[in-house]
């Protein structure tokens, strides 16, 4: 078998393997993402994952959740490669976009289960924007958007404003009586993943007529542009955006409200959704070491 490149992309729910020799895909699976888990143990349980494939790692490129600084993705690629003995490079998932789209240059902006924009400098140093966690950011994700949702509504009922087909459909979803019981119910939920559950009631209310839908929707969008808009600031390249993630790639409201708002300040930056699987970039970092 030709030099074999392995792909990761360890999302903040499921995690995808892909293994690519002469351009042919010889492995591909996908798992739950392993939670909490410290850079030892995520190493160890990549290594594990990767001999589950069965098949020669010749270079292995990484695309991590949670991998938000040089020093974080320093410490797993150097953790991988004590245990795999083949050249490792590892960046945060967002980063894997660009290199999926064949746009290394690009701005890449994941709104999933959380949310997170991610460029590079002109010498190719990374740059990160958000990605704070759903308890304190994440803005525009599915958490993001449910946690905006619930505290739009109870201003709306604090106004004295009837509630309205997101407030009723928050009210079923999370299993409340009444509109103040919105804010108990959503902090006993355990995490992200709970939360953005409920996200699909947000565009469901959004299209059904609600107003403080649409608004929360909009504001989503807004702010993933603000991350673009941050890395721009910092001097990021920006020869286009692109987006993935489980809400912007199903939800067509939420992906017009990040292009309408980055046309806004940069009418002729293209913006676009990643029309392949992310760990084709993971794949493109493996690659590129083995050509190096």
């Amino acid at each position: 078998m030709s030099a074999v490149a392995v792909g990761v992309d360890v999302g903040g729910t499921k995690t995808h393997w892909r293994a690519v020799s002469s351009h042919a895909v010889v492995a591909d699976r996908i798992v739950p993402s392993v939670l909490g888990a410290g850079i030892g143990d995520l190493a160890e349980w990549l290594a594990a994952g990767l001999r589950e494939l069965e098949i020669p790692c010749d270079a292995l490129g990484v695309g991590a959740h949670g991998c938000d600084s040089p020093a974080l993705c320093r410490r797993l690629r150097e953790e991988l490669g004590h245990r795999l003995g083949a050249p490792v490079r590892v960046m945060n998932d967002a980063h894997l976009l660009p290199y999926a789209a064949g746009e290394p240059g690009a701005i890449g902006v994941i709104a999933g289960t959380g949310s997170v924009a991610a460029g590079t400098l002109p010498g190719g140093e990374p740059l990160l924007a958000g990605g704070w966690g759903w308890a304190l950011g994440d803005e525009g994700s599915a958490a993001g958007l449910v946690r905006e949702a619930v505290r739009a509504v109870l201003r709306d009922h604090d106004a004295g404003l009837p509630a309205d087909e997101l407030a009723t459909g928050l009210l079923a979803a999370l299993h409340a009586d009444e509109v103040p019981a919105l804010s108990q119910a959503l902090a006993s939920a355990p995490g992200a993943e709970e939360w953005g559950r409920h996200a699909q009631v947000v565009f469901a209310a959004a299209e059904a007529g609600s107003r403080t839908a649409a608004r929360v929707v909009e504001e989503g969008g807004q702010a993933l542009a603000a991350l673009v808009e941050t890395l721009i600031s910092r001097g990021a390249r920006a020869s286009a955006v692109v987006a993935a993630g489980g809400v912007i790639t199903k939800q067509p409201r939420l992906f017009a409200a990040l292009a309408d708002a980055v046309a806004a300040r940069h009418p002729d930056l293209p913006v676009t959704l990643l029309a392949t699987d992310p760990v084709a970039g993971a794949v493109r970092l493996a690659q590129e070491l083995l050509t190096t």
